[in-house]
Protein backbone atom coordinates (compact mmCIF):
# COMPACT_ATOMS: atom_id res chain seq x y z
CA UNK A 1 0.00 0.00 0.00
CA UNK A 2 1.37 3.28 -1.01
CA UNK A 3 1.92 5.84 1.70
CA UNK A 4 -0.38 8.75 1.75
CA UNK A 5 0.59 12.18 2.93
CA UNK A 6 -1.25 14.21 5.55
CA UNK A 7 -4.71 15.25 4.52
CA UNK A 8 -4.97 18.98 3.79
CA UNK A 9 -7.27 20.93 6.09
CA UNK A 10 -9.71 23.02 4.10
CA UNK A 11 -11.37 25.96 5.94
CA UNK A 12 -14.37 27.49 4.27
CA UNK A 13 -15.24 31.02 5.29
CA UNK A 14 -18.77 32.10 4.59
CA UNK A 15 -19.22 35.87 4.45
CA UNK A 16 -22.71 36.66 5.64
CA UNK A 17 -24.05 39.85 4.17
CA UNK A 18 -25.08 42.63 6.58
CA UNK A 19 -26.56 44.91 3.94
CA UNK A 20 -29.99 44.54 5.44
CA UNK A 21 -28.82 46.06 8.71
CA UNK A 22 -26.13 48.51 7.61
CA UNK A 23 -27.54 49.50 4.22
CA UNK A 24 -28.66 53.10 3.37
CA UNK A 25 -32.26 52.47 2.34
CA UNK A 26 -33.62 53.20 5.85
CA UNK A 27 -32.02 56.63 5.75
CA UNK A 28 -34.14 57.66 2.79
CA UNK A 29 -37.31 56.53 4.52
CA UNK A 30 -36.32 58.34 7.73
CA UNK A 31 -35.54 61.51 5.82
CA UNK A 32 -38.97 61.39 4.18
CA UNK A 33 -40.57 60.93 7.61
CA UNK A 34 -38.69 63.89 9.11
CA UNK A 35 -39.60 66.08 6.13
CA UNK A 36 -43.28 65.17 6.46
CA UNK A 37 -43.26 65.88 10.20
CA UNK A 38 -41.54 69.22 9.65
CA UNK A 39 -44.17 70.18 7.08
CA UNK A 40 -46.93 69.08 9.45
CA UNK A 41 -45.67 71.12 12.40
CA UNK A 42 -45.01 74.08 10.13
CA UNK A 43 -48.65 73.90 9.02
CA UNK A 44 -49.80 73.78 12.66
CA UNK A 45 -47.67 76.82 13.48
CA UNK A 46 -49.04 78.79 10.54
CA UNK A 47 -52.63 77.96 11.48
CA UNK A 48 -51.98 79.09 15.04
CA UNK A 49 -50.20 82.32 14.11
CA UNK A 50 -52.88 83.85 11.87
CA UNK A 51 -56.22 85.25 12.96
CA UNK A 52 -59.64 83.88 12.11
CA UNK A 53 -60.25 86.87 9.84
CA UNK A 54 -57.11 86.11 7.83
CA UNK A 55 -58.10 82.46 7.52
CA UNK A 56 -61.51 83.49 6.23
CA UNK A 57 -59.89 85.88 3.78
CA UNK A 58 -57.56 83.17 2.46
CA UNK A 59 -60.48 80.76 2.17
CA UNK A 60 -62.44 83.38 0.26
CA UNK A 61 -59.46 84.07 -1.99
CA UNK A 62 -59.45 80.45 -3.19
CA UNK A 63 -63.23 80.17 -3.42
CA UNK A 64 -64.46 79.86 -7.00
CA UNK A 65 -65.85 83.03 -8.48
CA UNK A 66 -67.46 81.46 -11.53
CA UNK A 67 -68.24 77.84 -12.35
CA UNK A 68 -69.40 76.09 -15.46
CA UNK A 69 -73.10 75.29 -15.46
CA UNK A 70 -72.61 72.00 -17.39
CA UNK A 71 -72.28 68.83 -15.36
CA UNK A 72 -69.97 66.76 -17.58
CA UNK A 73 -69.57 65.53 -21.13
CA UNK A 74 -72.97 63.88 -20.85
CA UNK A 75 -74.59 67.30 -20.81
CA UNK A 76 -73.06 68.29 -24.13
CA UNK A 77 -74.24 67.66 -27.68
CA UNK A 78 -73.80 63.88 -27.66
CA UNK A 79 -75.66 63.45 -24.37
CA UNK A 80 -73.31 60.74 -23.10
CA UNK A 81 -73.41 58.74 -26.28
CA UNK A 82 -70.69 57.69 -28.71
CA UNK A 83 -70.65 58.02 -32.45
CA UNK A 84 -71.11 54.84 -34.45
CA UNK A 85 -71.78 54.06 -38.05
CA UNK A 86 -75.51 54.02 -37.42
CA UNK A 87 -75.48 57.38 -35.64
CA UNK A 88 -75.51 58.24 -31.99
CA UNK A 89 -75.81 55.14 -29.85
CA UNK A 90 -75.30 54.45 -26.22
CA UNK A 91 -71.77 53.48 -25.26
CA UNK A 92 -71.18 50.36 -23.26
CA UNK A 93 -68.63 52.17 -21.13
CA UNK A 94 -70.51 55.41 -20.49
CA UNK A 95 -72.37 56.03 -17.25
CA UNK A 96 -75.22 58.27 -16.28
CA UNK A 97 -73.98 61.61 -14.96
CA UNK A 98 -74.68 62.43 -11.32
CA UNK A 99 -74.98 66.07 -10.25
CA UNK A 100 -74.21 66.84 -6.62
CA UNK A 101 -75.19 70.19 -5.08
CA UNK A 102 -72.26 71.19 -2.90
CA UNK A 103 -72.86 73.42 0.15
CA UNK A 104 -71.52 76.97 -0.04
CA UNK A 105 -68.04 77.64 1.36
CA UNK A 106 -68.04 78.19 5.12
CA UNK A 107 -65.92 81.32 5.14
CA UNK A 108 -65.78 82.45 1.52
CA UNK A 109 -68.32 84.33 -0.54
CA UNK A 110 -67.55 82.75 -3.90
CA UNK A 111 -69.92 81.92 -6.70
CA UNK A 112 -72.60 84.24 -7.97
CA UNK A 113 -72.81 86.16 -4.69
CA UNK A 114 -69.09 86.91 -4.82
CA UNK A 115 -69.39 87.98 -8.43
CA UNK A 116 -72.14 90.43 -7.57
CA UNK A 117 -70.10 91.77 -4.70
CA UNK A 118 -67.05 92.31 -6.84
CA UNK A 119 -69.05 93.97 -9.56
CA UNK A 120 -70.66 96.33 -7.07
CA UNK A 121 -67.53 97.10 -5.06
CA UNK A 122 -65.26 98.28 -7.85
CA UNK A 123 -64.11 101.81 -8.28
CA UNK A 124 -66.88 104.00 -9.60
CA UNK A 125 -69.57 101.43 -8.55
CA UNK A 126 -69.99 102.52 -4.93
CA UNK A 127 -67.36 100.27 -3.30
CA UNK A 128 -65.75 103.19 -1.51
CA UNK A 129 -69.17 104.45 -0.43
CA UNK A 130 -69.95 101.08 1.13
CA UNK A 131 -66.74 101.21 3.17
CA UNK A 132 -67.47 104.74 4.31
CA UNK A 133 -71.03 103.80 5.26
CA UNK A 134 -69.81 100.83 7.28
CA UNK A 135 -67.32 102.98 9.17
CA UNK A 136 -69.95 105.66 9.77
CA UNK A 137 -72.42 103.08 11.09
CA UNK A 138 -69.80 101.57 13.40
CA UNK A 139 -68.98 105.04 14.71
CA UNK A 140 -72.67 105.78 15.24
CA UNK A 141 -73.05 102.53 17.20
CA UNK A 142 -70.12 103.59 19.37
CA UNK A 143 -71.80 106.91 20.03
CA UNK A 144 -75.04 105.20 21.03
CA UNK A 145 -73.27 102.83 23.42
CA UNK A 146 -71.26 105.69 24.94
CA UNK A 147 -74.50 107.59 25.53
CA UNK A 148 -76.10 104.58 27.22
CA UNK A 149 -73.02 104.02 29.36
CA UNK A 150 -72.95 107.62 30.57
CA UNK A 151 -76.64 107.60 31.44
CA UNK A 152 -76.40 104.26 33.25
CA UNK A 153 -73.30 105.37 35.16
CA UNK A 154 -74.93 108.56 36.39
CA UNK A 155 -78.07 106.67 37.37
CA UNK A 156 -76.05 104.00 39.19
CA UNK A 157 -74.13 106.38 41.48
CA UNK A 158 -76.35 107.75 44.27
CA UNK A 159 -74.24 110.87 44.75
CA UNK A 160 -74.59 111.71 41.06
CA UNK A 161 -78.29 111.16 40.53
CA UNK A 162 -79.16 114.76 41.27
CA UNK A 163 -76.86 115.73 38.38
CA UNK A 164 -78.72 113.59 35.84
CA UNK A 165 -80.71 116.63 34.71
CA UNK A 166 -77.45 118.52 34.22
CA UNK A 167 -76.20 116.03 31.63
CA UNK A 168 -77.65 116.23 28.13
CA UNK A 169 -76.37 113.79 25.48
CA UNK A 170 -77.50 113.81 21.86
CA UNK A 171 -76.28 112.85 18.39
CA UNK A 172 -75.78 115.70 15.94
CA UNK A 173 -74.41 115.97 12.43
CA UNK A 174 -71.18 117.20 14.00
CA UNK A 175 -70.82 114.23 16.35
CA UNK A 176 -71.79 113.00 19.80
CA UNK A 177 -72.56 116.08 21.90
CA UNK A 178 -72.29 115.91 25.70
CA UNK A 179 -73.53 119.04 27.49
CA UNK A 180 -73.10 119.99 31.14
CA UNK A 181 -76.01 122.32 31.85
CA UNK A 182 -76.85 124.62 34.75
CA UNK A 183 -80.07 124.00 36.65
CA UNK A 184 -81.99 126.40 38.81
CA UNK A 185 -80.16 126.28 42.12
CA UNK A 186 -77.41 123.96 40.80
CA UNK A 187 -74.82 125.76 38.68
CA UNK A 188 -71.69 124.31 37.12
CA UNK A 189 -69.61 127.45 37.78
CA UNK A 190 -69.83 130.35 40.23
CA UNK A 191 -71.53 133.44 38.86
CA UNK A 192 -69.04 135.35 36.71
CA UNK A 193 -66.26 132.80 37.42
CA UNK A 194 -64.50 130.00 35.49
CA UNK A 195 -63.43 127.80 38.43
CA UNK A 196 -65.52 124.64 38.53
CA UNK A 197 -67.49 123.46 41.50
CA UNK A 198 -66.53 120.09 42.94
CA UNK A 199 -69.63 118.35 41.59
CA UNK A 200 -68.82 119.73 38.11
CA UNK A 201 -65.38 118.12 38.27
CA UNK A 202 -66.92 114.81 39.37
CA UNK A 203 -69.40 114.91 36.51
CA UNK A 204 -66.64 115.76 34.06
CA UNK A 205 -64.59 112.85 35.40
CA UNK A 206 -67.39 110.43 34.51
CA UNK A 207 -67.52 111.92 31.01
CA UNK A 208 -63.74 111.68 30.65
CA UNK A 209 -63.69 107.96 31.53
CA UNK A 210 -66.07 107.25 28.65
CA UNK A 211 -64.61 109.48 25.94
CA UNK A 212 -61.07 108.33 26.79
CA UNK A 213 -61.94 104.97 25.19
CA UNK A 214 -63.00 106.58 21.93
CA UNK A 215 -60.61 107.84 19.21
CA UNK A 216 -62.53 110.93 18.10
CA UNK A 217 -61.17 114.45 18.37
CA UNK A 218 -62.89 116.75 20.83
CA UNK A 219 -64.43 120.19 20.45
CA UNK A 220 -65.31 122.19 23.59
CA UNK A 221 -67.45 125.29 23.62
CA UNK A 222 -68.64 127.46 26.49
CA UNK A 223 -72.06 129.12 26.52
CA UNK A 224 -73.67 131.74 28.76
CA UNK A 225 -77.15 133.12 29.11
CA UNK A 226 -78.22 136.47 27.68
CA UNK A 227 -77.96 138.34 30.97
CA UNK A 228 -75.53 141.24 30.31
CA UNK A 229 -72.19 140.80 32.03
CA UNK A 230 -69.39 143.33 31.59
CA UNK A 231 -66.77 144.31 34.15
CA UNK A 232 -64.88 147.57 34.37
CA UNK A 233 -61.96 146.15 32.39
CA UNK A 234 -64.23 144.93 29.55
CA UNK A 235 -64.43 141.28 30.68
CA UNK A 236 -67.74 140.02 29.24
CA UNK A 237 -69.70 136.90 28.46
CA UNK A 238 -67.35 136.23 25.55
CA UNK A 239 -64.27 135.96 27.75
CA UNK A 240 -66.24 134.14 30.44
CA UNK A 241 -67.51 131.44 28.07
CA UNK A 242 -64.03 130.96 26.58
CA UNK A 243 -62.44 130.69 30.04
CA UNK A 244 -64.99 128.09 31.11
CA UNK A 245 -64.30 126.06 27.96
CA UNK A 246 -60.57 126.19 28.69
CA UNK A 247 -61.23 125.19 32.28
CA UNK A 248 -63.05 122.09 30.98
CA UNK A 249 -60.12 121.33 28.67
CA UNK A 250 -57.65 121.50 31.59
CA UNK A 251 -59.83 119.18 33.66
CA UNK A 252 -60.04 116.65 30.82
CA UNK A 253 -56.27 116.78 30.49
CA UNK A 254 -56.07 116.05 34.21
CA UNK A 255 -58.27 113.00 33.60
CA UNK A 256 -55.79 111.60 31.03
CA UNK A 257 -57.33 112.87 27.78
CA UNK A 258 -54.38 113.47 25.37
CA UNK A 259 -53.72 117.05 24.31
CA UNK A 260 -53.63 115.97 20.67
CA UNK A 261 -57.35 115.12 20.73
CA UNK A 262 -58.51 118.68 21.36
CA UNK A 263 -59.57 120.25 18.09
CA UNK A 264 -61.43 123.41 19.16
CA UNK A 265 -61.87 125.34 22.40
CA UNK A 266 -64.40 128.10 21.77
CA UNK A 267 -66.30 130.71 23.72
CA UNK A 268 -69.71 131.45 22.18
CA UNK A 269 -71.25 133.66 24.88
CA UNK A 270 -75.05 133.81 24.36
CA UNK A 271 -75.05 133.37 20.56
CA UNK A 272 -76.40 129.78 20.61
CA UNK A 273 -78.91 129.49 23.46
CA UNK A 274 -80.23 126.06 24.38
CA UNK A 275 -83.67 127.64 24.85
CA UNK A 276 -84.02 130.27 22.11
CA UNK A 277 -87.44 131.34 23.42
CA UNK A 278 -86.00 132.03 26.88
CA UNK A 279 -82.44 133.34 26.36
CA UNK A 280 -82.02 134.34 30.03
CA UNK A 281 -82.88 130.87 31.35
CA UNK A 282 -80.20 129.25 33.53
CA UNK A 283 -80.08 126.17 31.27
CA UNK A 284 -78.50 128.28 28.55
CA UNK A 285 -75.33 128.36 30.68
CA UNK A 286 -73.52 125.19 29.70
CA UNK A 287 -70.40 123.40 28.50
CA UNK A 288 -70.68 121.54 25.20
CA UNK A 289 -68.21 118.68 24.52
CA UNK A 290 -68.49 117.17 21.03
CA UNK A 291 -66.82 113.98 19.81
CA UNK A 292 -66.29 114.89 16.17
CA UNK A 293 -67.37 112.40 13.54
CA UNK A 294 -64.77 110.83 11.26
CA UNK A 295 -61.80 112.07 13.28
CA UNK A 296 -59.08 110.46 15.35
CA UNK A 297 -56.03 108.36 14.54
CA UNK A 298 -57.87 105.05 14.98
CA UNK A 299 -60.54 106.15 12.51
CA UNK A 300 -57.99 107.00 9.82
CA UNK A 301 -56.04 103.82 10.53
CA UNK A 302 -59.24 101.76 10.14
CA UNK A 303 -59.93 103.31 6.75
CA UNK A 304 -56.36 102.70 5.55
CA UNK A 305 -56.32 99.13 6.84
CA UNK A 306 -59.66 98.36 5.21
CA UNK A 307 -58.40 99.66 1.88
CA UNK A 308 -55.16 97.66 2.20
CA UNK A 309 -57.01 94.43 2.98
CA UNK A 310 -59.37 94.88 0.06
CA UNK A 311 -56.42 95.33 -2.28
CA UNK A 312 -54.57 92.23 -1.04
CA UNK A 313 -57.40 89.76 -0.43
CA UNK A 314 -60.58 90.40 -2.43
CA UNK A 315 -63.68 89.71 -0.40
CA UNK A 316 -62.02 90.10 3.02
CA UNK A 317 -63.11 93.73 3.01
CA UNK A 318 -66.72 92.51 3.18
CA UNK A 319 -65.90 90.56 6.32
CA UNK A 320 -64.27 93.63 7.84
CA UNK A 321 -67.24 95.77 6.95
CA UNK A 322 -69.62 93.32 8.61
CA UNK A 323 -67.52 93.42 11.77
CA UNK A 324 -67.42 97.20 11.73
CA UNK A 325 -71.19 97.27 11.32
CA UNK A 326 -71.51 95.25 14.52
CA UNK A 327 -69.40 97.84 16.37
CA UNK A 328 -67.66 97.45 19.70
CA UNK A 329 -68.97 99.20 22.76
CA UNK A 330 -66.79 100.62 25.49
CA UNK A 331 -66.47 98.69 28.70
CA UNK A 332 -68.02 99.69 31.98
CA UNK A 333 -66.95 102.67 34.04
CA UNK A 334 -65.70 102.20 37.57
CA UNK A 335 -65.56 105.44 39.47
CA UNK A 336 -64.83 106.08 43.13
CA UNK A 337 -66.65 109.19 44.33
CA UNK A 338 -66.55 111.01 47.59
CA UNK A 339 -69.48 110.20 49.85
CA UNK A 340 -71.11 113.60 49.41
CA UNK A 341 -71.15 116.48 46.94
CA UNK A 342 -70.37 119.98 47.91
CA UNK A 343 -73.62 121.87 48.40
CA UNK A 344 -74.34 125.03 46.48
Amino acid sequence: MAETGPQPIIIKKVNKGHGGHHGGAWKIAYADFVTAMMAFFLLLWLLNSVTQEQLEGISNYFAPVTASSSTSGSGDILGGKTITEEGAASSSTSRDAVTVDLPPPKAGTGGEESTDTQEGSGEGEGGGDASAEALAKAEQDQFEKAKEELEETIAGIPQMRQLAESLLIDNTTEGLRIQLIDQDGLAMFPSGGADMYLHTKRLLEVVAKVIAKMPNNISISGHTDAVPFVTDNGYSNWELSADRANSARRSLRHFKIPESRFSHVIGKAATEPLLPDDPKNARNRRLSIVLLRGTGEDNEASKAKLKEIEDVLPGLGDIKRRQLEQGAGPSGVILDLEPRIEAQ
